[in-house]
This record gives C-alpha cells, structure tokens and sequence, in this order.
C-alpha cells in the first residue's frame, strides 16, 4: 500500500470522522474491483477477497474455489482438481471450498491508481450513510452554519462536517445571502434517495419561528405556554398564536417579554419580519376579534359547518382587517383554519340613502314629480321646496337631466309650495 492510500485513512478518520474500518472495507472493494480490471479473465471469478494490512501496506487477493473430481475439472476461474487441493490440504474432499492466494506480482502499486477512484466513490457513500446517521432525527431541529456556495436559486451551508441545502422554495424572498455569512436554519429534513442522504434546509418554514419561541420564550420551553397555531407569509409577516395552560400567566405578555426583549430577539432573527403574537381562543368569535386586530369589528357571523367566518368593519377599518394584498385576512384564515371573509359594513350607508330616499318622497309629493327625480333633485342640493326655489332653471336642466320648460314646472311647483311669490321669469313663462 502506498503512502498516499494510508494518507487517505487517516485523512477520512480524523477529519471526516468515518471509522477507519470502514475506510478499510471500502479499500478492499476498491482493490477487487481494481483486479478485475487489471488480471484478464478475472471477471469470471465467483469469489474474490482483498486482504490490506494498513500497517504493513500489503494488500493480497484471495480467490475462492471449488474443490472438484480431476476428469470433472472444467472452470479453472472457479474450481480446482482434487489432485491439486490434496496437495495443500490431504483431507480435501470434492465439494470442498478452498482459498488460493492470487495477487499478481506487484499488484498493490499497480492498482492504486485503478482502486483509488472506486475507493473514494465508496467512501463518499460512507460518509453520505453517516450523515444521515447523525442527522435522521434531527428534523425539526435549528442548526447554525456558513453559506458555502450557491447552485442556481439553492444555498448550500457548511454545516461543520457535512454540508446541507437550503433549496430556493425553503428561502425567504425578501433576504440576501452571501458566502461566508453565518446564519440559523431550520432542518426539515434529512432525506435519503437515490442521490444518497441530503440535508434539507429552510429559513421560510413556519416551524423554524416556531422552534425560536421555543429557544427565546421560557414559559414555551417547560409548556406553561404553547403555541397553537402559527400562519406565516416568510419575510412579510407571521401570526402565532399561544394559550397559557396557567390561568396566572399571560401567554401573549410571556412571548413579548419585559419591553418586548423577547419578541425583538426573534424579529431581529427574522431580519425585521413583523410578528403578531395573538391569543388562542376555541370560541371563533373571540379568536376572529385577536386575529383581526386592530381592526374594530362591526358584526361577525359564524358557519360553523362550513367554517367560514363573515365579519364586517367600517370603512375606515377595512384596510386594516384585510391588510396589505389581503395578507392580514389570509393569514388569520390560516391561523383558525376557517374561511375569513371580510366585508365594509353597509348599515350605515343603507341607513343613510332610506333617509334620503324619505327626505326625496316628500320632496316629491309637494312638487307632483315622481320619486326618481326628486332623488336627483335631492342630491343637486334641493331639500325641501325652500332650497329648490332659489335654484336657477339653468342649474336644475343639466341636474335632473330635463328640459327648461319642465324646469321651470318645477320651479313653479316650488314657489307655489313654500308660498313664495313667483320672480318675473317665471311669471311670463
């Protein structure tokens, strides 16, 4: 064995942290598979072992045979005459199996070469087994590490001794990264394909918020507090909410901390993600109120069978209640797992047009016009038959859309209702 091959097993023990037997096995594979190549025929051996001693740097091949009758010797890959056998072991029956020594002259600096490609194909599997060894129960969990490199939109972090991939779905839009920065992520998990085990990163998973209350909140950690919901739109905003299993602790006040300390570690992590920290309720009514806020809401209507939720606001808090693009109505549907809809209350303005709708009849009565046009009469500023006596007929013609001779009907009207004398224009009309 040469100095570079044992340069290599120390290399892979120590600093990848593969058992150097296994680094071994993957040698002897290496080597038989190096034979094969090298020794013509070889391929038809059935069985074949390498034997390295990694101190004395001797590797040996070890063909294994059939011991078989001298007339019935046919396979001289895979059988051997007794008459041959008895003479390395006297005892040797047909049947028998029989290990021969078939290293040709010079092999190990021959095959190094040929060996040193399967050798480490073999032991990039070895490491890949090991990294899902040490990271298949992992999944869920915060792991710290250095951006390596970037393949396309996907990140790969040096994790230490492995390294993952934070693909571009798992990324947060909003955030840039660069080589050498050292950030948080959260492991989703630890997958184990065809391509071999792979370490699947996120730093837009809602778990990952999830796991750093876990890490900042106390009451979290020993379940006084738990979260029961977390609806998160990665690098924009994300809703928790959270329920105290202790009547004395307030679960909302407990994830803020004393001036916010807490909440602001976690939104500093997030790189300014606004975080709503809203209070947990089983009744739809009172957790469609926390999840709206500030929204005030006018009414709410529960469908329980269909679980959707109707509420209203005034049009001053429809902004609000929606949010910008809608993300805070579609968050909070999210978070209840109920359809959320959100409506401007009406009332107020039904409210208003019957006024004016009544205000506008009596208009009509008095003037003999029909509904229709009182209404635009109304709304050009005529409110009762004392204003529409001084409005000009060149004001009310384009308004109510008539003619002047109908104007002046009007106006006529008007005059005759309120008990004012008619103006000269009017009278010659």
């Amino acid at each position: 064995m040469t100095n570079d091959i044992v340069a290599l097993i120390d290399y892979y023990e120590k600093e990848k942290g593969i058992d150097r037997d296994k680094v071994v096995a993957a040698l002897e594979y290496a080597f038989i598979s190096a034979y094969r190549k090298m020794v013509p025929g070889a391929d038809a051996i059935e069985t074949l072992r390498a034997d390295v001693n990694p101190k004395k740097g001797e590797t040996k091949i070890h063909a294994t045979l059939r011991v078989v009758e001298d007339e019935e010797y046919s396979d001289k890959f895979n059988e051997v005459p007794l008459k041959l056998a008895l003479q390395r072991n006297p005892s040797a029956q047909p049947g028998d199996e029989m290990e021969f020594n078939v290293t040709p002259k010079d092999f190990g600096r021959i095959a190094v070469q040929t060996a040193k490609q399967t050798m480490m194909q073999r032991l990039r599997q070895a490491e890949k087994e090991m990294i899902y060894e040490e990271f298949k129960d992992r999944a869920g969990d915060i792991v710290s590490g250095t951006v390596r490199r970037f393949d396309r939109n996907d990140v790969l972090i040096d994790l230490g001794k492995f390294e993952g991939v934070m693909p571009s779905r798992e990324r947060v839009q909003t955030e840039e990264y660069n080589i050498g920065d050292r950030i948080r992520l959260y492991v989703v998990a630890v997958e184990n394909e065809g391509r071999g085990p792979e370490i699947v990163l996120s730093r837009s998973h809602p778990n990952f918020v999830r796991r750093l209350f876990e890490a900042e909140v106390n009451e979290i950690s020993d379940r006084t507090v738990e979260i029961r919901g977390i609806a998160r739109e990665a690098g924009y905003r994300t809703k928790v909410a959270v329920w105290s299993n202790d009547p004395k602790v307030d679960p909302v006040g407990a994830c803020v901390g004393m001036k916010g300390a807490r909440v602001k570690n976690i939104v500093r992590e997030l790189n300014n993600e606004k975080v709503d920290i809203i209070r947990w309720s089983e009744d739809p009514e009172e957790f469609v109120r926390e999840a709206l806020k500030p929204a005030q809401l006018r009414t709410i209507k529960i469908d329980a069978d269909a679980k959707v939720v109707l509420v209203t606001v005034d049009e001053e808090d429809l902004s609000k209640a929606i949010g910008r693009r809608g993300q805070n109505a579609r968050l909070s549907s999210r978070l209840m797992n109920w359809d959320v809809q959100v409506r401007k209350d009406e009332s107020k303005k039904e409210e208003f047009e019957a006024k004016v709708a009544g205000a506008a009849h009596s208009v009509a009565e008095q003037l003999g016009i029909d509904d229709d046009l009182a209404d635009k009469l109304f709304r050009a500023g005529g409110t009762s038959v004392e204003m529409v006596v001084d409005m000009p007929v060149e004001y009310i013609v384009p308004m109510l859309e008539v003619t002047p001779e109908r104007a002046r009907e009007i106006l006529v009207r008007a005059h005759e209702a309120a008990g004012r004398p008619l103006p000269p224009e009017l009278s010659e009309a």
